[in-house]
């Protein structure tokens, strides 16, 4: 038997209200999965995403009923059998990695032959409120060196006026996300009025699905772009060459750690660049994540930032850059142990 696995929810209350261009949330919930096999206590984390068809409730239904086919934690091509669901193969295969670190001792950038110093500076997102909320939370951060500024809804005009707001009282870097708020035209026009705020890039602007909408809008500004909900495996990439600049790899989106490399290594061939996304979750989630960054352009490793009560310990930040946890396997403890 491969030990046994408990499934729980948790929820994460969050210092701000959270608004996209697809809705708002005041709490984060994800699924934590606990794993012990020969006296080693893994952990692992999914935060299923509605707009694929996951939530909490699928991740827990699938881990109440879940019969690994092995004996072995390390026969990972086996136990993460593409067959299933991303988010919940996602808590898996992090749990299953947390375990054979553990097991051997080493974090995981050194069973992925990383160099940990070599991590970069994660955004820190801003979501969509009225200007002078905005502004507070643009003064709460104000000495953070990157910003990801969620856009998508209201007027031109009124997103706009938003960005010249942040960029007339912050200095550092700038991006914005659109969750695929705009249409092809609607991207166009404001990309080219935002071309003097120095913006580093835009991701998503439009509803995923068109290839040939990406790149009118990447030959049409000096923003360069870069996918989210087009890119949610590595076999999403090919068509995406030559209509982007790079592309947002989240772990929960496409199926853990294994399917994140084979996502970056596929974007590495087709010379696009990655971005290393999350969701809101909690530091299990983010940690996992942050052990593949030195090898991505640009993290948006931010998840721990927006919760207000994370139970788990692992990622820390030093001026925004990233910091990896020296434990072993994904080096995440609980932060007031029973």
């Amino acid at each position: 038997m491969l030990g046994t696995f408990a499934a729980r929810e948790l929820e994460l209350p969050l210092h701000h209200p959270f608004k996209i261009a697809r809705g708002e949330e005041s709490s984060a919930r994800t699924v934590v999965l606990a794993m012990h096999l020969d006296g080693i206590a893994a952990l692992g984390e999914s935060a299923p995403i509605a707009r694929y068809g996951e939530s909490v409730a699928s991740v827990l239904a699938f881990f109440a009923t879940y019969a690994p086919t092995t004996t072995s934690p390390y026969r990972l091509e086996e136990l993460l059998d593409p067959r299933i669901a991303p988010a919940a193969r996602c808590a898996l295969d992090l749990a299953l990695h947390d375990w054979i670190g553990k097991a051997t001792g080493r974090p995981l950038y050194e069973l992925f032959g990383l160099d940990p110093e070599r991590t970069p500076s994660t955004s820190f997102t801003i979501g969509i409120a009225d200007p002078e909320t905005t502004l507070q939370k643009v003064d709460e951060v104000r000495t953070h060196p990157i910003l990801k500024v969620k856009l998508g809804i209201g007027s031109r005009d009124e997103q706009i006026a938003t960005i010249e707001a942040i960029r007339a009282r912050y200095t550092g870097t700038i991006r914005i996300d659109a969750n695929e708020g705009w249409s092809v035209d609607e991207a166009i026009a404001t990309l080219r009025e935002l071309e003097r705020f120095e913006i580093e890039l835009c991701e998503q602007p439009i509803p995923a699905g068109d290839p040939s909408g990406l790149r009118a809008i990447s030959e049409s500004t000096r923003i360069p772009i870069v996918t989210d909900e087009d890119s949610r495996f590595a076999e999403d990439l090919p068509r995406l060459v030559g209509c982007v600049a790079g592309v947002n790899m989240k772990l929960v989106k496409c199926g853990g750690l294994r399917a994140g490399l084979a996502m970056i290594r596929t974007a590495r061939a087709l010379g696009l660049k990655v971005m290393l996304g999350c969701m809101v979750e909690s530091a299990i989630l983010a940690t996992a994540a942050a052990h593949l960054s030195p090898l991505v352009d640009w993290a948006d490793i931010d998840g721990p930032f927006l919760t207000a009560n994370d139970p788990f310990v692992g990622i820390t930040y030093r001026d925004g850059k990233i910091v990896l946890p020296s434990g072993a396997g994904l080096g995440v403890r609980e932060r007031h142990p029973l």
